[in-house]
C-alpha cells in the first residue's frame, strides 16, 4: 500500500509549508497515492522521479497571491499567467527542496521539468510525466477532491462532478489513470442515484 518511505518523508516536511494553499497538502498526498498505484502497471517509470515531483508539483501555488488561486482555475474562467507562475516557481522550489534532501542529482532535472508544465502542457514528455499528469487529474473525481472542489467553488456535488469530469476524461494519457478515473466517476454517479439513497 502506498506509504512515504523516510526519503519522500523529509522532502513532504519541507514542502507541507508550500501545500497549504487551496487545499494542496490533502491533494498532494491523495496523489502521491495515485500515482504510485500507477506505478505499478509501469515498471518502466522511475519511482525516484514520479513520487518527488508528484509530492512538490503544486508547491508554487504558494507564490500566487491567495486571493488570485481559485481565479486561476475558476470554472468559465481561468488565469493563464497564474497557472504558469505556479509551474515556474514549483519547478524551482523542487529544485532547492531536492538539493536539500540529497535527492539523487540525476533525476532532479527531469523532476523540475515535469512541475514545470504539469498543468499548461498538453503533451507528455515521458512515461513519469504522463503519471504524474494523470494522479494529479484524477484526484479531482475521488470522493476527497469532490469535497474539496465543492467548496471551493460552491457548487452542489453533482455540479462538481460534471465539472471535474470534463476536466479528466479524454486529458489522461495512461490506461490504468483511465481505468481509475472512470472507477471513480461511476461510483460518485450512482452514489448520488435515488436507488443508493433508498437503501443507505
Amino acid at each position: 500500500m502506498p506509504t512515504l518511505d523516510r526519503h519522500q518523508q523529509q522532502i513532504w516536511a519541507l514542502a507541507t509549508p508550500y501545500l497549504r494553499t487551496r487545499r494542496n497538502d490533502i491533494h498532494s498526498l491523495f496523489a502521491f497515492s495515485l500515482a504510485a498505484a500507477m506505478l505499478e502497471f509501469h515498471p518502466e517509470a522511475r519511482l525516484e522521479v514520479v513520487l518527488p515531483a508528484i509530492l512538490l508539483h503544486d508547491t508554487g501555488w504558494s507564490q500566487v497571491p491567495a486571493d488570485e488561486v481559485l481565479e486561476a482555475i475558476a470554472p468559465g474562467g481561468g488565469r493563464p499567467d497564474l497557472v504558469r507562475l505556479h509551474e515556474v516557481e514549483g519547478a524551482r522550489i523542487a529544485g532547492e527542496i531536492l538539493g536539500e534532501v540529497g535527492h539523487p542529482a540525476e533525476f532532479i532535472s527531469e523532476i523540475q521539468d515535469i512541475i514545470d508544465g504539469h498543468d499548461s502542457r498538453q503533451e507528455s514528455l515521458s512515461v513519469n510525466d504522463s503519471i504524474v499528469k494523470d494522479a494529479d487529474k484524477i484526484w479531482r473525481v475521488t470522493p476527497w477532491g469532490l469535497d474539496v472542489i465543492t467548496d471551493w467553488f460552491g457548487l452542489s456535488r453533482s455540479e462538481t462532478l460534471t465539472l471535474c469530469a470534463s476536466r479528466v476524461h479524454g486529458h489522461l494519457f495512461t490506461d490504468a489513470g483511465r481505468a481509475m478515473a472512470m472507477g471513480f466517476t461511476a461510483l460518485e454517479s450512482m452514489a448520488s442515484t435515488a436507488e443508493v439513497d433508498a437503501v443507505r
